[in-house]
């Protein structure tokens, strides 16, 4: 299985709002978008393993021309809150790449 760091040419991860996150995944060329864009992998349940996110407020944007899949979600606290690591969410984007594709 391929993981995302091997299939993509760039990720990352930024604020979408006050209350979201974006992660976008820019794959390495047509082939492996087609192959991996729709991989059940990028699912909710993997949003919600790895940032806590709430499955259902989950959302996936795929951008064919670009090759390239947007995964947003709701951030678990609002940004600049009490709790918050990572105002920008810039650094968000790691836990990612290491994670198995499907086909």
């Amino acid at each position: 299985m391929a993981t995302i760091k091997q299939v993509c040419r760039h990720v990352r991860s930024k604020n979408a709002g006050p209350f979201w996150v974006t992660i976008d995944l820019f794959f390495d060329g047509p082939e492996n978008y087609r192959r991996y864009a729709d991989s059940s992998a990028l699912g909710p349940e993997l949003m919600q393993r790895l940032y806590g996110a709430d499955p259902r407020l989950v959302r996936r944007y795929p951008v064919p021309k670009l090759h390239m899949v947007k995964i947003s979600y709701a951030r678990t606290s609002v940004q600049g809150g009490e709790v918050e690591r990572d105002m920008h969410c810039g650094q968000q984007y790691v836990r990612l790449l290491d994670v198995e594709l499907d086909v």
